[in-house]
């Protein structure tokens, strides 16, 4: 869980730095070639628009890093409960002398997968 924040970061950080390119490369190209087609849209407006769409992203990002703090606890309490659950259980077991029934491939895959996730940082 924690690999997919972070790539969703490094994607955010990408097109923060995909538009600066973007609107230095226009800023330069308008410069050097001074357009002056009626029928495009302004350059001015464009470049305007760029600085607009950086700003959403950024406030997206902004926005987006409260709630990945938040799912990693919120995903580390649930692990917490799990487990202690599971504790409770083999003493619960243990104390009665009763024992489950073996896993099916699939609960066994399933615990793996949960294993792996209270693994993750």
């Amino acid at each position: 869980m924690e690999a997919e924040v972070e790539k969703l970061e490094l994607m955010f950080q990408k097109a923060d730095s995909d538009l600066n390119y973007i609107q230095h490369r226009l800023e330069y190209e308008i410069k050097a070639n001074h357009p002056e087609s009626a029928g495009e849209k302004n350059p001015v407006t464009l470049l305007k628009e760029m600085s607009a769409m950086k700003s959403r992203y950024q406030a997206l990002f902004a926005r987006f890093k409260p709630l990945a703090a938040e799912q990693k606890e919120t995903k580390n309490r649930i692990c917490a409960a799990v487990n202690k659950t599971m504790i409770a259980i083999q003493q619960l077991q243990k104390q009665t002398d009763l024992e489950l029934s073996a896993l099916t491939e699939e609960e066994k895959a399933a615990t793996e997968q949960f294993k792996s996730h209270m693994l993750d940082p």
